[in-house]
């Protein structure tokens, strides 16, 4: 995309007064006299080492179950009847299994003996998440009744006090799945139910799985019905809160990860309902991030696509973007720091910003000042992380291309099983 397409396409407002090759120091600095909790070298150290611990137990122990899981998952979306259902699962499953593969990491800190049940809990929910994202983004007759048909299997993948419903998608034009919602429903459901704190995590989990079903509705419908019900909604919900509207929304569509932390955190018989708390408030910013920086990154390819960059136009120009998102990684940090294990969870921020500033369209014109600032306000830890989730890229390319020899060297019939 050239400078004059970038002027004039739409999403952050005032783009002519931030120039986007700027120098870093054209950013606002900070304004607080309080330190930042990425400059605290001790804590800085510590979450460096759970770094290196969480690549270890990842890659032995998690990756095995992880790609077990969605191979699983692959073979059962390949029955599904309808076939466009089966397009969107299959789509799902290859484009997204990164998201399944990070959101795993959750469980390194899980007990051994109850880390298998964590992730297959994790890579349910989150092909759940997955799928249904790619299902609303078609049209529907009623966007809010239809959608919210829909994310119902989300929540009642976490809500063990009722049964699961069959009418996902009544308000949806296809609907012979061949039982692959319900299964994927199921699975969460058994898997959270084995784990020795799921009673204690459940009504948070719950409130926290309705939190991120609301925004992916109100965010899908809001190209039919507008943005004002979506900021109105936002606005009332954020006040119960410690974040900013606008913070608050890109939290809340992505709240999935704060699901997959309490997952984790029903692992442990320690947990309390005050740490269940804790964790969402904590994930709820992390999420943000994560809605964010995915908009910055994305940000050219949805303007070339014809699409409306949803998120990212809610703010005035990108020095207010850059600094919300450094401000709402260090909310999440200072949150992250009251928790048990919070190296691991500041770890988990940085490995957050890694994860989407580490994709080739981080270095686009629009995204590299914004992503050039935040990896300034989050050094050291950012370096060694970066390197990390570029690993897992490479790594994940080398998959996508052995797949593809694989697939073109089929028969016709072995494709088909």
């Amino acid at each position: 995309m050239n400078r004059r397409q970038l002027d004039s396409a739409p999403g952050v407002k005032g783009r002519t007064q931030c120039e986007t090759k700027a120098p870093l120091s054209g950013y606002p600095r900070r304004v607080s006299d309080t330190k930042s909790p990425f400059s605290n070298r001790h804590l800085m150290a510590h979450a460096g080492f759970a770094l290196a611990l969480a690549n270890a137990r990842y890659w032995s122990t998690v990756a095995p179950l992880v790609r077990g899981h969605l191979h699983q998952w692959e073979q059962r979306a390949r029955t599904i009847p309808d076939p466009v259902l089966r397009a969107v699962a299959l789509e799902n499953l290859h484009g997204e299994r990164f998201n399944a593969e990070v959101a795993a990491m959750l469980a390194t800190t899980v007990p051994r003996a109850h880390r298998p049940v964590a992730v297959e809990a994790i890579v349910a929910l989150e092909i759940i998440y997955d799928y249904l994202d790619g299902l609303i983004e078609r049209p529907m007759p009623n966007p809010l009744e239809g959608g919210r048909c829909l994310y119902r299997a989300f929540t009642d993948a976490v809500n063990p006090h009722i049964e699961p419903g069959e009418g996902y998608y009544s308000g949806y034009p296809h609907s012979d799945d061949g039982g692959y919602l319900q299964a994927l429903v199921a699975t969460v459901r058994v898997a959270l139910a084995r784990l020795p704190a799921a009673a204690t995590i459940s009504e948070v989990a719950q409130n926290s799985a309705a939190r991120c079903a609301e925004a992916q509705v109100r965010v899908h419908a809001a190209p039919r019905l507008g943005t004002a019900q979506l900021e109105q909604w936002a606005t009332r919900e954020a006040q119960a809160t410690a974040l900013p509207w606008r913070e608050f929304l890109a939290g809340a569509a992505a709240s999935v990860l704060a699901v997959h932390a309490l997952i984790a955190a029903a692992a442990e018989d320690r947990t309390t309902g005050a740490l269940a708390a804790r964790t969402d408030e904590t994930y709820l910013a992390i999420s943000a991030l994560s809605t964010m920086l995915d908009g910055v990154v994305d940000y050219e390819q949805d303007v070339i696509a014809g699409d409306e960059p949803w998120y990212i136009q809610h703010y005035e120009d990108w020095s207010v973007l850059a600094q919300a998102i450094v401000e709402t990684a260090e909310h999440a940090a200072t949150r992250a720091r009251a928790l048990p294990n919070a190296a691991h969870h500041v770890m988990l921020i940085v490995a957050v910003v890694a994860y989407y500033t580490s994709a080739p369209a981080a270095q686009s014109e629009f995204a590299q000042p914004v992503t050039a600032h935040v990896h300034q306000e989050l050094r050291p830890l950012i370096t060694p992380t970066l390197a990390v989730l570029r690993l897992w890229r490479d790594a994940k390319r080398l998959h996508q291309r052995r797949s593809a020899l694989a697939r073109r060297t089929m028969s016709p019939q072995q494709a088909a099983d």
